[in-house]
């Protein structure tokens, strides 16, 4: 094809037009479910549905065939059965349609006759110069047009961009990154990939602007090779998390039932991950909890923590820290005293990490030992408990702007200092948690999870130099 990657996967992810072959009036159904997300989805464009049966779909008028409509159609959703596949594909192809989504299973996933079909579909749809996600799959999401093609109902629009071989997996993904407070990009769910590949994902993202940080759920691979050889060419310029399913002989059998996929050597597999610049991870939500510090935080220039926590958690973090393959260097003597003239009498001598001992100062006295921790030629990056909302102030009014006061001055260290830094809470509290959200300081509640965050900042950091020397 003429057109490069961006231009072809344009026509699915920004599409003027949309038709929707197979819609349904009955919710419960694929082509039901999809009319109604791509009406309620604030998608600018024109959505076409298509069905022989009926006159109007929803309020708006249907056609018997694809072709019977009367402007351009760029994109196509398919939601009908296996075995009409390749005559829908041709009847699009004749539309000049230059995108597509096919939903519909039963195909190479199944056996014999389905891989016939999806063989079939695909060599129309490569003659025909359109190009398509699927087969066997939920759909796609994109930010950038408010385009919903999956069973969630709404989607909230954020830097990470999802490929994944499991469609339940996007909502998932959905709930993880509300609950965190951002949200996608992009949503792909892949299915057999019987004409675009996770290669061609990953590059088209490499590309797009919305797109900070790329996150994927694999199982295997249509063209290792190349994947592997864009995946380095795009790691030196955005993080890839990358989870892989079919580790154990059990979860290697699933996937060929689930997406018609090998899933091969797990050892083979993280090894080359390594050399091309994967940061490979095994549990959904560690993708995104890694995913975040990622877009919001600078890098790192080594691998040093700074700890702050109070007792059992400061231990805890260094453990993990440590395990995770990062150093909590202990301070000199100089940086030592320093910090504890800084602290409450009772607090131990700071060696890495500081611990305040539950002392009864106010957050703005707090944010000066964050400040001086971050200032330490000895640490490259920090992790911290947040300011308490703690003021001696007579009114509410004097109290609440100590406390947002000294809220600013902690979000401003990363930038100050150029370092990255992890958030742990003492509680949640609105006033601290709404100063903190113009920060883009991730935030965590246990030690457990600001670890991983601050590894990946450390894994990613060592990456992006080693790619790019």
């Amino acid at each position: 094809m003429s057109e490069t990657i961006v231009e072809q996967l344009d026509h699915i992810f920004k599409p003027k037009s949309v038709a929707i072959i197979g819609a349904s009036g009955i919710v419960e159904k694929w082509g039901g479910r999809l009319l109604q997300r791509a009406l309620n989805s604030n998608f600018r464009g024109n959505i076409y549905p298509v069905n022989p049966k009926v006159k109007e779909l929803m309020g708006v008028k249907a056609y018997a065939d694809v072709r019977d409509i009367p402007g351009e159609v760029e994109m196509a959703v398919f939601t009908v059965t296996a075995a009409q596949m390749p005559a829908m594909m041709k009847a699009c192809v004749e539309k000049g349609v230059r995108g597509g989504v096919i939903i519909s299973a039963d195909f190479a996933e199944t056996g014999e006759t389905g891989k016939k079909l999806e063989e079939e579909t695909v060599r129309i749809a490569r003659a025909g110069n359109l190009r398509f996600v699927g087969p066997n799959c939920n759909g796609i999401w994109c930010s950038a047009s408010n385009l919903n093609m999956t069973p969630a109902e709404s989607r909230m629009s954020g830097p990470v961009a999802f490929i994944s071989q499991s469609g339940s997996f996007g909502g998932i993904a959905g709930r993880i990154t509300l609950s965190r407070g951002y949200g996608l990009s992009k949503f792909i769910a892949i299915g057999n990939q019987g004409d675009l590949t996770a290669t061609d994902y990953l590059e088209y993202l490499s590309h797009d602007d919305d797109t900070k940080v790329i996150t994927m759920y694999m199982e295997g691979f249509k063209d290792g090779q190349r994947f592997f050889d864009v995946a380095r060419e795009v790691a030196a310029r955005k993080p890839i998390l990358l989870m892989k399913g079919g580790r154990s002989d059990v979860g290697a059998r699933a996937t060929m039932s689930h997406t018609a996929s090998i899933a091969g050597s797990d050892e083979v597999f993280d090894a080359i991950c390594r050399q091309a610049g994967i940061i490979r991870v095994h549990q959904m939500d560690h993708l995104f909890i890694m995913a975040e510090p990622l877009f919001s935080q600078p890098l790192p220039k080594g691998k040093r923590v700074g700890v702050l926590a109070n007792g059992g958690e400061g231990v805890v973090a260094c453990d993990n820290l440590i395990a995770l393959g990062m150093e909590v260097p202990e301070f000199t003597k100089e940086d030592s005293q320093r910090l504890k003239a800084m602290l409450p009498p009772h607090a131990p001598n700071p060696r890495n990490p500081v611990d305040f001992a539950a002392g009864n100062f106010d957050s703005a006295a707090e944010v000066k030992v964050f400040d001086a921790l971050a200032s330490l030629d000895s640490v490259d990056a920090i992790l911290t408990l947040v300011p308490r909302d703690r003021s001696y102030k007579e009114t509410y009014a004097e109290r609440r702007k100590d406390v947002i006061d000294a809220v600013n001055a902690f979000g401003e260290i990363p930038g100050k200092y150029g370092k990255p830094m992890i958030g742990l809470f003492w509680r949640h509290l609105e006033v601290i948690d709404d100063a903190l959200k113009q920060y883009n300081i991730p935030q965590f509640d246990n030690v457990e999870q600001a670890s991983l965050a601050m590894a990946a900042l450390v894994k990613y950091g060592e990456i992006k130099r080693r790619l790019s020397q």
